[in-house]
């Protein structure tokens, strides 16, 4: 009798036990699952851009991310602050903005831009001379997000090069004495797309509370 009770008392710990959730299995799929969220939140976007540099300090032109041929916008004004003596008037800082033409989202980052005619981009966060502060207080009223943004010059178009190529593909700056820079960008820590499925999460959630 003793012994029927001690494997029915075995059984039901048994049945017990398989029945608790698998902690380990559990554990290692969350962590695929936020190394996969993560993964997406840090592609890097290649490809190439063509920038057209106006006079005023502003810039205006589009990236063309590569295999996919996705364009976004750029569209960049020049942020006032005093630079370090350290660094040359070829030196200043760019408010850009990077658009998704097909969510009509878009991303703001401040950047270094070096150079003239013929400059280079770089994020704020590897750009050393400008004064800490001033980068906090653009990053505090303009945000990055983490976005890396990286653009050298490959082909520099002047004149009539530049004019002709500016009616062809940015016909609304047509006549405002603008060059061209052509080269290869790369941008990462924008997901547009993620973005819009947490928004669509987000309003339905909302929807379904309301009813």
């Amino acid at each position: 009798m003793g012994s029927l009770k001690g494997r029915l008392r075995g059984t039901a710990r048994g049945k017990r036990d398989s029945e608790r959730p698998e902690p380990h299995f559990r554990c290692r799929t969350e962590a695929k699952m936020e190394s996969a969220a993560k993964g997406e939140a840090e592609e890097v976007m290649e490809g190439v851009a063509s920038i057209a540099l106006l006079p005023s300090g502003a810039i205006s032109g589009h990236f063309v991310r590569l295999p996919h041929s996705i364009c976004y916008g750029l569209h960049g004004t020049e942020l006032s602050c005093e630079r370090e003596c350290s660094r040359g008037e070829d030196y200043r800082l760019i408010k850009l903005s990077i658009i998704d033409y097909t969510t009509k989202r878009e991303k703001v980052v401040a950047v270094e831009c070096r150079g003239h005619d013929a400059a280079r981009f770089q994020s704020i966060d590897h750009a050393h001379g400008w004064e800490e502060d001033v980068i906090g207080m653009i990053k505090e009223k303009h945000g990055n997000e983490q976005i890396s943004v990286s653009f050298e010059c490959e082909t520099l178009k002047a004149d009539n090069a530049a004019e002709e190529h500016i009616r062809k593909y940015m016909p609304n700056l047509s006549g405002h004495d603008a060059v061209v820079n052509v080269g290869k960008m790369s941008i990462s820590g924008i997901n547009f797309k993620e973005e819009d499925a947490s928004q669509a999460k987000e309003l339905k959630d909302q929807a379904c509370y309301t009813v």
